[in-house]
């Protein structure tokens, strides 16, 4: 299965149907060689990135926001053949979707904090001299910035209306 069908499939189905597709994608590409917890690593930073909106909406808008992702990084032509790999990943990004619904407080975080990760021994990003939160197997995950949820639309609204 290609990559380019795989991000056109999310592109048409509805959300959220396609967040768990486009999270199990980024959990495959960017960890597929990686231990169980490094995958929820992964899918943790891109859940608390959607949470934060300042990547997008949906986690398909966050893993495809330019040069984030492997998803928009590698050849979309890239054939996904790791079928146990791919299961895995799935597994991995239904397990964490659902965990992610809990209230902070009760879910059970890998990297706390980690709004970044890279893999050293490839990359060298310039924030990669911020904060580290954890290494686990070749990814090293970072707290670039402190990510939290925008205030809710009708609040931010209300407090305008409230100011002399």
């Amino acid at each position: 299965m290609k990559l380019s069908f795989i991000l056109w499939l999310a592109q048409i189905l509805p959300q959220p149907a396609a967040d768990p597709l486009c999270l199990a994608t980024t959990v495959y590409l960017e960890a597929r060689n990686q231990s169980e917890l490094g995958q929820r690593a992964v899918a943790e930073v891109a859940l608390r990135r959607r949470d934060s909106g300042q990547w997008g909406e949906s986690v398909c808008d966050v893993v495809t926001a330019r040069k984030q992702f492997a998803p928009t990084i590698v050849n979309p032509g890239l054939r996904m053949k790791n079928l146990k790999a791919w299961e895995r990943a799935v597994q991995v990004a239904f397990q964490a979707q659902q965990d992610w619904q809990l209230p902070a407080g009760e879910r059970r975080e890998v990297v706390p904090g980690a709004s970044h990760f890279a893999a050293l021994d490839l990359a060298n990003p310039a924030w990669a001299t911020a904060p580290r939160v954890a290494t686990i197997g070749d990814h090293t995950f970072f707290r670039v910035q402190r990510l939290t949820p925008p205030p809710p639309a009708a609040a931010t609204v209300a407090s305008h209306h409230l100011a002399p």
